[in-house]
């Protein structure tokens, strides 16, 4: 028998947990991968679960396996489990297991990303001191991961600054951001390509031998992928860029009285056509793509005149002498046509909301060029996508990092694991963190790309390769770092870098609040299940 009697309860009970805790990992840090690519609208939730489940599995294979390694074997000194107490070493994973899971289902069903490194590590310290004591739990090591914890988002956070900071200045402040563009995208598909072939190739996955590679040829697969892809987007993608006809660009006019009228694409009047709204204070009935002077007209003739604090006044003229609301077509990116509409007939906001108003209001000025956001839309796929891989290599470990170590004390009998892990349980977490990106991943999409701040292309590439950068290195050197505090500190500090109000900092509040509490909730729920689970050895 592969499996001992005495081991096969735990190996059941730990596969079917382990595979839980990889959906929960799939449906909350996964999203940290794509959030930013939906929240930019460069992908749709159905292209980022396809990408995702590719690239979560691919990145599990290649160099998932060391920081599964540091999981199973790194937190707590497994040597004292010889000597006939494996059982108890097998108990404790099914219970790390156990509170990890439980804690980051809960955190996933709050729409909170959390660090699953936070919830694996404080489950295992948990377990450990129920069984063995504070003996028993390398606390260097841990020392280390929380040290990895503050430093990851600072760290992410500053690396994504800077990458921004310079695709501001040698791309986007531009008279040209779109030429600018072009001519610059061969070496950021270059860099980002280089980054993340030397982390696959350089002390590779000894499954597929890439750690027999020397130094030499780590170096000539990593420039040799570099170059290729230069060639390609410099040669293909680069002519099709210049070529393609891109929509007229918008146009900004001012009446005579003073009115923004914002046009795309002028039309005739024969086609025009109205938009059936009709602003419940006023009476007036909005129209899209209508005469500008029949507007201004109808607004004077209907709307009363309004006082500077947006009150309306009875009798007498406002200071102006008329009203001159902001008029634009709803077509237009620039704007949003409801809620100016809203700012300019609307009665003013109770303080209760202006916090949230100021939040929108810096929000809309934040926008990439139209050409230039297309320009950037190609790079943070191809980050994102990197990004997926670089979290699958990091964060499988949490999944199967103790279903590894319950496997091979399962089938060889002994505390130590000398064993490889295995591929086929790579492949496990892999498929688990997959299909909880499909079947939950939308609810931290949403918080990571759309409630947290406001991303756009340009911005959303530089927290892609800025976080993944940071992730890759330290999944590298065998550290398991969270690619939450990574990506959460990322998109908090461009977005601060950017302006002033973009940053939801009640959201953010809340985020780190969870950060702080997963370890000890985690710790608390394995501790709980392993005194339980002791009364029946």
């Amino acid at each position: 028998m592969l499996v001992s009697e005495d081991a096969l309860p735990f190996v059941i009970v730990g596969f079917i947990i382990a595979f839980i805790l990889a959906f929960g990992i799939g449906a909350n840090d996964v999203a940290n991968s794509f959030g930013t690519s939906v929240g930019a609208k460069v992908l749709t939730l159905r292209q980022a679960c396809i990408l995702g489940t590719i690239f979560e599995i691919a990145g599990a294979i290649l160099i998932g396996y060391r920081v599964s390694d540091t999981i199973r074997k790194g937190i707590i000194d497994v040597s004292m489990y010889s000597n006939g107490s494996e059982t108890l070493l097998l108990a404790g994973n099914v219970a790390a297991l156990s509170g990890s899971c439980v804690w980051l289902l809960v955190a996933t069903l709050l729409k909170l990303p959390v660090s699953t490194t936070h919830s694996i590590v404080g489950a295992t310290v948990g377990f450990s001191l129920v069984a063995i004591g504070i003996q028993g739990i390398n606390w260097k090591k841990i020392a280390l991961i929380v040290g990895s914890w503050f430093i990851s988002p600072v760290m992410s956070g500053v690396i994504t600054v800077f990458t921004f900071w310079i695709v501001k200045k040698l791309v986007l402040k531009r008279n040209d951001p779109f030429s600018a563009g072009l001519k610059l995208l061969p070496i950021f598909y270059a860099f980002t390509t280089a980054v993340n072939a030397f982390s696959v190739f350089y002390k590779g996955s000894s499954l597929l031998k890439f750690d027999e590679i020397p130094l030499y040829g780590v170096f000539i697969l990593t420039f040799g992928l570099a170059l290729i892809v230069t060639l390609i987007v410099h040669f293909v993608f680069v002519p099709r860029f210049k070529a393609r006809k891109w929509p007229s660009e918008e146009k900004v006019e001012e009446s005579p009285d003073g009115s923004i009228i914002l046009e795309k694409g002028a039309k005739p009047d024969s086609e025009k056509t109205p938009l059936k709204e009709k602003n419940p204070h006023t009476g007036i009935l909005i129209e899209k793509d209508t005469n500008i002077d029949v507007m201004l007209k109808e607004a004077k003739e209907i709307t009363p005149n309004l006082m500077p604090n947006g009150k309306a006044m009875n009798n007498g003229t406002s200071p102006q002498g008329s009203i001159t609301p902001l008029l634009y077509r709803e077509s237009t990116s620039t704007f949003s046509s409801r809620k100016l509409l809203k700012d300019n007939f609307d009665s003013p906001v109770s303080s209760k909301d202006s916090s949230t108003s100021d939040l929108e209001k810096g929000r809309e000025l934040l926008k990439d060029d139209p050409k230039t956001a297309k320009l950037f839309s190609f790079l943070q796929v191809l980050t994102a996508v990197f990004g997926s891989f670089a979290h699958g290599g990091n964060d499988v470990s949490n999944a199967i990092g103790p279903l590894v170590s319950i496997w091979i004390i399962g089938t060889q009998g002994s505390a130590q694991q000398e064993a490889e892990t295995p591929l086929w349980i790579l492949i496990f977490g892999g498929a688990g963190i997959s299909i909880g990106l499909w079947v939950w991943g939308r609810r931290v999409i949403k918080t990571m790309g759309e409630d947290l701040t406001k991303i756009t292309p340009s911005s959303g590439f530089c927290i892609e390769i800025g976080s993944a950068l940071t992730v890759l290195v330290a999944s590298n050197i065998g550290i398991p770092i969270s690619t939450t505090h990574c990506k959460v500190g990322s998109v908090v500090c461009v977005g601060r870098y950017r302006s002033k109000q973009n940053v939801d900092f009640k959201l953010f509040r809340n985020i780190v609040l969870a950060w702080f509490v997963t370890l000890p909730v985690a710790g608390g729920i394995s501790a709980g299940v392993m005194a339980i689970i002791m009364q029946f050895l």
